[in-house]
């Protein structure tokens, strides 16, 4: 591979680490505000209304339960995909320094 390529090798990859890495805090913390979310729904006395926002709407939650499922499977799906994520960036950094040794070795 010419210098050229792998120059513009490393820079597909950084772009695609810095897009990557935007994502990972992205998901992270859409999952601690699930985490709150869920804390501060467990911690409210269940005689107090509970509001879910629905579009520019407050709607008065009827099922507690079915909301912290919910809530639950949402944070799964977003710590499955941020772990899907976390390995993507391990194995772009992993390309880059295998790129930047072989760049350097010429």
């Amino acid at each position: 591979m010419s210098g050229e390529q792998t120059t513009e090798e490393l820079q597909k990859i950084i772009q695609e680490l810095q897009i990557i890495r935007g994502q990972i805090q992205t998901l992270s913390s859409q999952s601690s505000e699930y985490s709150l979310t869920m804390d501060s729904l467990e911690s409210q006395s269940p005689e107090k209304p509970v509001y879910r926002s629905v579009g520019n709407l407050l709607l008065e939650v009827s099922d507690r339960e079915k909301l912290i499922e919910d809530l639950s499977e949402s944070k799964v799906n977003i710590e499955n995909h941020l772990k899907n994520l976390i390995e993507k960036e391990q194995s772009l950094r992993n390309n880059y320094e295998d790129l930047v040794a072989s760049f350097e070795s010429q």
